[in-house]
């Protein structure tokens, strides 16, 4: 008995033992299986997160998506692309061409000081004025995007009418809204709709406010300031009558009128 015993009992412990190991082997294997598929899915995750990165890279910037849009020109707007604005007779034979960032505090100068007098010139019939404007001073000391969308939404005020325009450029480089040149407030559309409420033309007017929102003339924004670098034009702001060049920088409105009516055919 005492060895019937001893054999069941080590029989026993052998079934005891064979069991322990299969449970063992089933842990290992569950195991291998979860460090298995926790690394597929780290790697699923790096492969996505990589994945997310190169999108977002080559995802285009607010302004190369812009430059891929169909171009709106503005009513009113003339010239190749609608990249002149012109504000008087356009019959007329005298040309007073302005060339202007609308970031450039210097641009903001003259025209504070001079901008009401030439305009008058040209609703008087002396001459008429062309606009070109560039957008230069974005990729300056102060990098940012005021000079493209306050363009864009001066083409939104052009859009509505030629007055509209006028008096926006006019509220725009004013010595109350003007920004310094390191300040990129105009690249805040809600601001530059705030400001068009000192045009009675602009104020609450929902198509005006809409496209500038939506950014509707920011491939003309783009296409006028590469009309602008391909002028020659190096400086702003930058007057020519007939072609010739005006020095203004400075000058009070009488020394601007003057310079100009010099050049004037008569």
């Amino acid at each position: 008995m005492s060895s019937r015993n001893s054999k069941a009992a080590k029989d026993a412990a052998r079934e005891r033992l064979r069991i322990q190991r299969e449970k063992e082997a089933k842990r290992a294997k569950v195991r291998r299986q979860l460090m298995v598929g926790g690394g597929v899915v780290a790697l699923l995750a790096i492969a996505g997160g990589v994945a997310v990165a190169v999108n977002q890279m080559n995802k285009d910037s607010y302004w190369q998506a812009a430059a891929k849009k169909t171009l709106v020109k503005p009513a009113n707007s003339s010239g190749t692309n609608g990249t002149q604005v012109v504000v008087g007779d356009a019959a007329n034979k005298n040309t007073v061409a302005e060339y202007e960032d609308l970031r450039c505090p210097v641009c903001a100068a003259y025209e504070q000081a001079a901008g009401d007098a030439v305009l008058k010139g040209a609703q008087d019939g002396k001459y008429k004025i062309v606009y070109t404007f560039g957008t230069f001073l974005d990729n300056g000391q102060s990098p940012g995007s005021g000079s493209k969308k306050a363009l864009s939404a001066l083409g939104a005020a052009l859009n509505v009418s030629t007055d509209a325009f006028t008096a926006y450029h006019k509220v725009l480089y004013s010595k109350a809204d003007h920004p310094e040149e390191t300040n990129d407030a105009f690249n805040d559309a809600d601001h530059l709709i705030a400001l068009a409420q000192e045009v009675p033309a602009l104020k609450g007017n929902a198509k005006f406010s809409d496209a500038v929102k939506k950014g509707t003339f920011d491939k003309w924004a783009l296409t006028m300031s590469s009309a602008f670098d391909k002028s020659g034009v190096t400086a702003t702001p930058t007057v020519k009558v007939n072609d010739a060049d005006v020095k203004v920088p400075g000058l009070s409105s009488t020394d601007v009128m003057s310079a100009i009516e010099a050049k004037l055919k008569k």
